[in-house]
Protein backbone atom coordinates (compact mmCIF):
# COMPACT_ATOMS: atom_id res chain seq x y z
CA UNK A 1 0.00 0.00 0.00
CA UNK A 2 2.83 2.26 0.79
CA UNK A 3 4.65 1.77 -2.34
CA UNK A 4 1.58 2.59 -4.25
CA UNK A 5 0.57 5.73 -2.59
CA UNK A 6 4.34 6.74 -3.17
CA UNK A 7 4.19 5.69 -6.83
CA UNK A 8 1.12 7.80 -7.29
CA UNK A 9 2.64 11.15 -5.92
CA UNK A 10 2.50 14.13 -7.72
CA UNK A 11 -0.69 13.26 -9.60
CA UNK A 12 -4.01 15.10 -9.29
CA UNK A 13 -5.79 12.61 -6.95
CA UNK A 14 -6.56 12.12 -3.34
CA UNK A 15 -7.21 9.64 -0.86
CA UNK A 16 -6.33 5.95 -0.98
CA UNK A 17 -9.30 3.36 -0.62
CA UNK A 18 -7.88 -0.27 0.25
CA UNK A 19 -9.59 -3.51 -1.21
CA UNK A 20 -11.89 -5.32 1.17
CA UNK A 21 -13.33 -8.61 1.25
CA UNK A 22 -12.70 -12.08 2.37
CA UNK A 23 -9.54 -14.50 1.13
CA UNK A 24 -10.73 -16.65 -1.62
CA UNK A 25 -14.08 -14.81 -2.50
CA UNK A 26 -16.95 -15.89 -4.77
CA UNK A 27 -16.51 -12.83 -6.77
CA UNK A 28 -13.72 -10.14 -7.15
CA UNK A 29 -15.06 -7.22 -8.48
CA UNK A 30 -12.46 -4.56 -10.20
CA UNK A 31 -13.88 -1.20 -10.75
CA UNK A 32 -12.18 2.13 -12.08
CA UNK A 33 -11.02 4.28 -9.02
CA UNK A 34 -12.44 5.67 -6.15
CA UNK A 35 -15.53 8.96 -5.94
CA UNK A 36 -15.47 11.13 -3.68
CA UNK A 37 -17.26 9.97 -1.61
CA UNK A 38 -15.04 6.81 -1.51
CA UNK A 39 -11.94 8.69 -1.12
CA UNK A 40 -13.71 10.36 2.37
CA UNK A 41 -14.70 7.16 4.13
CA UNK A 42 -11.83 4.99 2.56
CA UNK A 43 -14.51 2.33 1.58
CA UNK A 44 -15.09 1.30 -2.09
CA UNK A 45 -18.85 1.65 -3.75
CA UNK A 46 -20.70 3.58 -1.63
CA UNK A 47 -23.36 5.86 -2.69
CA UNK A 48 -25.81 5.50 -5.47
CA UNK A 49 -23.25 3.77 -7.24
CA UNK A 50 -23.02 1.09 -3.69
CA UNK A 51 -26.97 0.79 -3.79
CA UNK A 52 -26.80 -0.22 -7.30
CA UNK A 53 -24.31 -2.98 -6.53
CA UNK A 54 -25.51 -3.96 -3.64
CA UNK A 55 -29.10 -4.84 -5.46
CA UNK A 56 -27.10 -6.42 -8.16
CA UNK A 57 -25.30 -8.66 -5.58
CA UNK A 58 -28.63 -9.55 -3.15
CA UNK A 59 -30.04 -10.73 -6.93
CA UNK A 60 -27.92 -13.44 -6.51
CA UNK A 61 -28.14 -14.27 -3.35
CA UNK A 62 -24.87 -12.41 -2.51
CA UNK A 63 -23.79 -9.16 -0.16
CA UNK A 64 -21.26 -6.86 0.28
CA UNK A 65 -19.52 -9.31 2.76
CA UNK A 66 -19.33 -12.40 0.51
CA UNK A 67 -17.34 -10.62 -2.31
CA UNK A 68 -13.98 -8.99 -2.76
CA UNK A 69 -13.92 -5.02 -4.01
CA UNK A 70 -11.25 -3.14 -5.49
CA UNK A 71 -10.32 -0.93 -8.20
CA UNK A 72 -7.97 -0.29 -11.07
CA UNK A 73 -6.69 3.17 -9.50
CA UNK A 74 -7.12 3.16 -5.93
CA UNK A 75 -6.85 7.00 -5.09
CA UNK A 76 -9.98 9.55 -6.17
CA UNK A 77 -8.32 11.04 -9.42
CA UNK A 78 -10.56 15.11 -9.69
CA UNK A 79 -10.35 17.88 -11.72
CA UNK A 80 -10.61 21.32 -10.48
CA UNK A 81 -13.31 23.13 -12.33
CA UNK A 82 -15.34 26.49 -12.13
CA UNK A 83 -18.95 26.07 -11.16
CA UNK A 84 -21.40 29.22 -10.95
CA UNK A 85 -23.63 28.71 -7.57
CA UNK A 86 -27.15 30.24 -7.62
CA UNK A 87 -25.73 33.85 -6.50
CA UNK A 88 -23.91 33.73 -9.70
CA UNK A 89 -20.90 33.42 -7.89
CA UNK A 90 -18.20 31.26 -9.29
CA UNK A 91 -16.71 28.72 -7.55
CA UNK A 92 -14.02 26.33 -8.17
CA UNK A 93 -14.65 22.67 -6.82
CA UNK A 94 -12.99 18.99 -7.25
CA UNK A 95 -14.65 16.39 -10.21
CA UNK A 96 -14.31 13.11 -10.46
CA UNK A 97 -12.20 12.28 -14.00
CA UNK A 98 -11.57 8.78 -15.36
CA UNK A 99 -8.09 7.83 -14.31
CA UNK A 100 -5.08 8.18 -17.03
CA UNK A 101 -2.40 5.40 -17.90
CA UNK A 102 0.26 6.60 -15.76
CA UNK A 103 -2.34 6.40 -12.93
CA UNK A 104 -3.46 2.61 -13.73
CA UNK A 105 0.46 1.69 -13.89
CA UNK A 106 1.47 3.72 -10.80
CA UNK A 107 -1.35 1.26 -8.84
CA UNK A 108 -0.97 -1.56 -10.86
CA UNK A 109 1.02 -3.36 -8.19
CA UNK A 110 -0.97 -3.57 -5.64
CA UNK A 111 -3.84 -5.16 -7.96
CA UNK A 112 -1.13 -7.71 -9.65
CA UNK A 113 -1.03 -8.76 -5.65
CA UNK A 114 -4.59 -8.78 -5.12
CA UNK A 115 -5.42 -11.08 -8.20
CA UNK A 116 -2.84 -13.26 -7.55
CA UNK A 117 -3.60 -13.57 -3.96
CA UNK A 118 -7.16 -13.45 -3.05
CA UNK A 119 -8.30 -16.34 -5.38
CA UNK A 120 -11.63 -15.53 -6.20
CA UNK A 121 -13.82 -17.63 -8.21
CA UNK A 122 -14.58 -15.19 -10.85
CA UNK A 123 -13.57 -11.53 -11.59
CA UNK A 124 -15.93 -9.12 -12.58
CA UNK A 125 -14.76 -6.07 -13.84
CA UNK A 126 -17.61 -3.04 -13.79
CA UNK A 127 -16.81 -0.71 -16.92
CA UNK A 128 -13.89 -0.38 -19.28
CA UNK A 129 -11.09 1.02 -17.51
CA UNK A 130 -10.95 -2.33 -14.79
CA UNK A 131 -12.10 -4.75 -18.05
CA UNK A 132 -9.03 -2.93 -19.70
CA UNK A 133 -6.54 -2.67 -16.92
CA UNK A 134 -6.90 -6.52 -17.36
CA UNK A 135 -7.61 -7.41 -20.95
CA UNK A 136 -6.01 -4.59 -22.41
CA UNK A 137 -7.48 -1.19 -24.68
CA UNK A 138 -9.14 -3.41 -27.12
CA UNK A 139 -11.42 -4.71 -25.00
CA UNK A 140 -14.52 -3.01 -24.27
CA UNK A 141 -17.90 -3.79 -22.46
CA UNK A 142 -20.18 -2.82 -24.85
CA UNK A 143 -18.96 -6.11 -27.00
CA UNK A 144 -17.77 -8.17 -24.42
CA UNK A 145 -20.64 -7.61 -21.31
CA UNK A 146 -21.86 -10.53 -19.53
CA UNK A 147 -19.80 -12.79 -21.93
CA UNK A 148 -17.54 -15.57 -19.90
CA UNK A 149 -13.86 -15.09 -20.93
CA UNK A 150 -11.60 -17.68 -19.44
CA UNK A 151 -7.91 -15.38 -20.37
CA UNK A 152 -4.59 -14.40 -19.08
CA UNK A 153 -4.59 -10.84 -17.84
CA UNK A 154 -2.13 -7.86 -17.64
CA UNK A 155 0.97 -7.56 -15.02
CA UNK A 156 2.96 -4.97 -14.61
CA UNK A 157 6.48 -6.54 -16.03
CA UNK A 158 8.34 -4.54 -13.23
CA UNK A 159 8.04 -1.83 -10.41
CA UNK A 160 10.60 -0.30 -12.68
CA UNK A 161 8.34 -0.52 -16.08
CA UNK A 162 5.77 0.82 -17.65
CA UNK A 163 4.51 -1.73 -19.62
CA UNK A 164 2.49 -4.74 -18.91
CA UNK A 165 3.10 -8.59 -20.00
CA UNK A 166 0.66 -11.27 -20.03
CA UNK A 167 -0.02 -13.62 -17.21
CA UNK A 168 0.91 -17.54 -17.74
CA UNK A 169 -2.14 -18.77 -15.13
CA UNK A 170 -5.92 -18.25 -16.90
CA UNK A 171 -8.50 -16.27 -14.80
CA UNK A 172 -12.11 -16.57 -15.29
CA UNK A 173 -13.89 -13.14 -15.94
CA UNK A 174 -17.39 -11.68 -16.89
CA UNK A 175 -17.23 -7.99 -18.03
CA UNK A 176 -20.30 -6.08 -17.17
CA UNK A 177 -21.00 -2.34 -16.77
CA UNK A 178 -20.44 0.00 -13.75
CA UNK A 179 -23.26 0.27 -11.72
CA UNK A 180 -23.07 4.25 -12.23
CA UNK A 181 -23.60 4.19 -15.77
CA UNK A 182 -27.42 3.41 -15.08
CA UNK A 183 -27.43 6.80 -14.04
CA UNK A 184 -26.00 8.46 -17.21
CA UNK A 185 -27.87 6.07 -19.47
CA UNK A 186 -30.68 4.49 -17.95
CA UNK A 187 -30.89 1.69 -21.14
CA UNK A 188 -27.73 0.11 -19.52
CA UNK A 189 -29.84 -1.29 -16.23
CA UNK A 190 -31.58 -3.98 -18.74
CA UNK A 191 -27.91 -4.59 -19.66
CA UNK A 192 -26.75 -5.15 -16.12
CA UNK A 193 -29.58 -6.91 -14.76
CA UNK A 194 -29.35 -9.60 -17.59
CA UNK A 195 -25.55 -9.71 -17.35
CA UNK A 196 -26.12 -10.22 -13.21
CA UNK A 197 -28.08 -13.20 -14.05
CA UNK A 198 -25.33 -14.74 -15.93
CA UNK A 199 -22.86 -13.88 -13.17
CA UNK A 200 -24.83 -16.15 -10.46
CA UNK A 201 -25.82 -18.77 -12.84
CA UNK A 202 -22.20 -19.40 -13.87
CA UNK A 203 -21.72 -19.44 -9.70
CA UNK A 204 -24.26 -21.90 -9.27
CA UNK A 205 -22.75 -24.17 -11.50
CA UNK A 206 -19.25 -24.37 -10.07
CA UNK A 207 -20.60 -24.29 -6.66
CA UNK A 208 -23.27 -26.77 -7.09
Amino acid sequence: MDLCIKRIEGYPVEGFVKGKGPRKPTLMLIGEAPGENEAIQGIPFIGRAGEELKKSLASIGLTREDVYMTSAVRSRPFVWREKKERNGEAVRKKYNRPPTQKEIIAHAPILDYEITNISPLLIVTLGNVGLQRLLGREATVSKLHGQLLQKPVQFLQSLNSSEFVWSTETYTIIPTYHPASVFYRPSNRDFLEEDWIKIGEYIKSQIL
